[in-house]
């Protein structure tokens, strides 16, 4: 399954375990070294269409200052397609390395 850049972010924040919305928007952040901002809306279509999909699931609630502060982890299925998207993505990392980079090439009508 090929997830987005949001998606997948939103999946590798959870791997460090349970947390809140604004947990999830905070670590996305520091990922993608400040380059991914997910807003509120963003961030919960996101967990809705990964939740249908059986990748997240909420983990519990709280209130906090009076306001419901709902957790979300990943499920094992999560954990297994992040794993195997970010492998996908090493071998097309490595194939545009190598083809950015292919080193010395022989010369026309050389030695």
């Amino acid at each position: 399954m090929k997830l987005s850049e949001q998606s997948y972010l939103v999946l590798l924040a959870l791997t460090e375990g349970p947390t809140h919305g604004y947990g999830i928007i905070t670590s996305v952040r520091r990922l993608s070294e400040d380059k991914v901002k997910l807003g509120a809306g963003t961030l919960y279509g996101a967990l809705d269409r990964l939740g249908d999909q059986g990748l997240v699931e909420a983990a519990g609630e709280e209130v906090v200052n009076g306001r419901n502060r709902r957790y979300y982890r990943l499920t094992g299925q999560g954990h297994a397609v992040l794993a195997a998207e970010t492998e996908r993505m090493a071998r097309l990392a490595e194939l545009a390395h190598r083809l950015l980079n292919p080193g010395p090439r022989p010369q026309p009508g050389g030695a």
